[in-house]
């Protein structure tokens, strides 16, 4: 018989949730919010707290105090309480907990200009390394090298650049196709609408070009594609395997000395498992976001970044764009001064 749903320990409630949830978040939303529910769940285990009757409103100021005493940065802190409450208002549908018990948590507030607190990749940076990799004569269409060229001039997410099959990239007409496959594993987060064409200039399709004659593995996934990054294996790799190509692309030693003053010969962020701890490496997203400011600062319309990147520009405005105000005025409006000049034709007489 199966339990009254006030019985459901805040392991199980979680996880039925999730599997709710599956149904309409993409499979990356979804390990976010696996993520940041099982800390939640593990800190009511180690509570003592066995089923969700006990959960009140006192329950869920103790677990913001403890995630805040761990130094949880307040945007980080504002997603987990949010995500809590979302759960908790699925209890109170499904009659686990009393109604009203998800108001009783509290979300920190976080000006929207701070909600995405996540990191760049600076354009300085992305630009200095995208040249090294183009002048390399040993790293010059790597899969490094692809893999960072194509985010950086598509701003496209990670689930996006791993469902491009080797068909997707139309080298003869210059563009990728990204396509929603969710029936073969390769959904994209928009579903059918994040389905698009993206342009490429001639130096993108050239490192494209290289990587996919001289260093690109020959292989098929289970589904029978041949994915356009493919991993030593002889299949399409995982999301986790990409994101660390990704931090292994943009570590700084791929160009320069070390300014963290490591050894590149004997650092451990160099391997294939530390990368991701290198202080300087970049996240796919990190790129993503790099990329669609370098977009705005080069004068692209809103429109057109939008489209490439498949985010509305309002999102782009607040969680993607992190130029200065300064950066702002300097790149995107200072050089329209032209068009608002009143000075008179000292030629003209006035008359009539």
């Amino acid at each position: 018989m199966s339990p009254d749903p006030n019985e459901l320990s805040p392991r199980e409630a979680c996880k039925r949730y999730l599997d709710r949830r599956r149904r309409e978040l993409t499979d990356e939303s979804v390990k976010t919010y696996y993520y940041r529910l099982k800390l939640w769940w593990e800190w009511c285990e180690k509570e003592g707290i066995t089923s969700v009757a006990e959960l009140n409103g006192w329950v869920f100021e103790r677990y913001e105090s403890h995630r805040s005493g761990l130094g949880v940065a307040t945007p980080t802190l504002h997603a987990e309480m949010e995500t809590l409450r979302k759960f908790v208002e699925y209890l109170e549908r499904i009659e686990a907990v009393d109604g009203g018990l998800a108001e009783k948590i509290n979300v920190p507030f976080v000006p929207e200009d701070e909600r995405s607190r996540d990191e760049m990749l600076e354009t300085e940076r992305a630009v200095a390394l995208i040249n090294h990799y183009r002048e390399s004569t040993t790293q010059y269409g790597t899969r490094f090298h692809a893999l960072l060229e194509l985010a950086w001039h598509t701003a496209a997410r990670l689930g996006a650049l791993r469902a491009l099959d080797l068909r997707d990239y139309h080298r003869s007409e210059g563009f990728v196709e990204f396509v929603h496959r969710p029936d073969t594993d390769t959904p994209l987060k928009m579903k059918r609408k994040g389905e698009r064409a993206v342009a490429l200039n001639d130096s993108v399709c050239e490192a494209l070009n290289a990587y996919i004659s001289d260093h690109r593995w020959d292989a098929h996934d289970e589904h029978g594609r041949e994915p356009l990054f493919a991993s030593i294996q002889g299949n399409r790799p995982g999301g986790n395997t990409l994101r660390t190509w990704m931090y292994q692309a943009t570590q700084p030693c791929v160009r320069g000395p070390c300014p963290h003053g490591y050894d590149p010969d004997t650092c451990d962020f160099r391997s294939h498992n530390g990368a991701s701890k290198c202080p300087s490496a970049q996240a796919p997203h990190h790129v993503r976001t790099g990329s669609l400011t370098w977009h705005r600062d080069r004068g692209v319309p809103k429109e057109v970044t939008s489209e490439r990147a498949n985010a509305s520009s309002e999102v782009i405005d607040r969680y993607y764009d992190k130029a200065t105000h300064r950066e702002r005025m300097e790149l995107r409006r200072r050089p329209h001064l032209d068009k608002l000049s009143v000075d008179v034709d000292t030629d003209s007489d006035g008359g009539e």
